[in-house]
């Protein structure tokens, strides 16, 4: 009789499920259910790349590519972010293609941290972060953002968190789950604490180009005397409406992307070749894409707020990605028991705040990357629910 639990990691035994997943898996088994819980866009990728794909698959183009990504590729990347933010990398040293956002965050936090550094966590957040900082031996140091700040990342706070042991801080904006922004005012003044440090940063920026209000992204990397101290995170899932074809990438200095392509060669060998051949297209011909699915994001942004508002919830303004992160303390429940009870009763699917820190107690996230449909439906639902709990006297009407 195997013991298993004497063979499995410890720390990987000891890690929760993510909290996203539990209620997206509870709301599978259910029948009618208006789910607002998963952060995928509901447009299909768009056919000019779907093309591409396959006419690599029909010319037989279906072998590995180079560990890093094809050339080409990592050209189109570091073009993009030259005319999109202002930033120069070289192809050849700077870039490397990954499985997803999700492996390029991995490998930098793998690279960059040994057991017993401290990596810095603003929260609310993607659940990911603390998680393979433990994985990788180090301390994940929440940092909490508040509703006060608009859930930005303030110097003070950073200036607080900092000890001898810092090694990395991860800053995640434009922000799941919150969709708060940091603008070059902001990023400024986090810029200033760090300079005088030897601390990196991981910027995850997969949410770069769904940014409203005419605030147009900002990488800090892009700051004087930042880009020699920052691992940029990107990808194709949110602005191309690519989360299915897995890919991603990073830029950085050359020190730290080669090792992380070293990683990623014996972890993972090469990110998927017909993938890469898609992802060429999305950049060299996406442009109008992004602008056409960023605007009906943003129709729905203020359908939901609004929304939200009307029911009695106090709901902060989302200035990026495709989340709302309204406030649930009025109802006098927990995040999870709202949850758990709209999802029952209602059968309406989001996600509790404290998934993404403790500090997200007392709210919900919902995205918004569903119809406009779908959108009121939940809406006039969760107006019900209210109701029904005596918290609001009628439901709203669409």
């Amino acid at each position: 009789m195997m013991n298993y639990d004497s063979l499995l990691n410890k720390t990987a035994l000891d890690i929760p499920p993510s909290g996203i997943r539990r209620f997206f898996d509870i709301a599978a088994e259910m029948d009618d259910v208006i789910s607002l819980s998963v952060g995928e866009p509901d447009f299909p990728t768009p056919w000019h790349v779907r093309d591409v794909a396959i006419d690599s698959l029909q010319k037989g183009r279906t072998g590995y590519s180079p560990n890093k990504g094809f050339t080409a590729l990592c050209r189109e990347i570091c073009n993009y972010y030259s005319r999109r933010f202002g930033l120069d990398y070289d192809f050849r040293t700077n870039a490397v293609v990954t499985v997803g956002g999700s492996e390029a965050i991995d490998l930098a936090i793998r690279t960059l941290v040994n057991p017993g550094d401290e990596v810095l966590v603003p929260q609310p957040s993607f659940v990911c972060y603390a998680p393979i900082a433990r994985l990788a031996g180090a301390k994940a140091i929440p940092i909490v953002t508040r509703r006060e700040d608009e859930f930005r990342l303030t110097a003070q706070a950073l200036s607080r968190s900092i000890t001898k042991r810092t090694k990395l801080l991860i800053l995640p904006y434009p922000n799941n789950p919150t969709g708060a922004v940091m603008r070059r005012e902001h990023l400024e003044k986090i810029a200033d604490v760090l300079r005088d440090t030897n601390i990196m940063v991981l910027a995850d920026e997969i949410y770069s180009e769904l940014t409203y209000n005419n605030i147009p992204h900002v990488s800090i990397a892009s700051l004087d005397g930042m880009k020699e101290r920052t691992v940029v995170v990107n990808g194709f899932s949110k602005s191309y409406a690519m989360t299915g074809w897995r890919l991603g990438y990073a830029l950085g200095p050359e020190p730290v992307i080669s090792i992380m392509t070293k990683v990623h060669q014996y972890a993972i060998m090469c990110a998927p070749t017909t993938s890469q051949h898609a992802a060429m297209e999305a950049l060299r011909a996406g442009d109008d894409d992004i602008v056409k699915m960023r605007d009906e994001y943003d129709m729905r942004r203020r359908l939901i707020v609004r929304g939200f508002r009307e029911l009695g919830l106090d709901c902060f303004e989302p200035e990026g990605a495709f989340y709302v992160f309204p406030s649930i303390l009025s109802t006098g429940m927990s995040s999870e028991e709202f949850c758990e009870k709209l999802l029952r009763e209602k059968h309406v699917a989001v996600v509790p705040g404290n998934a993404f820190g403790e500090c997200g107690e007392g709210f919900i996230r919902v995205s918004y990357a569903y119809s406009t449909a779908h959108i009121n439906e939940a809406l006039r639902r969760i107006g019900q629910f209210l109701k029904e709990e005596n918290i609001i006297n009628e439901t709203r009407n669409d």
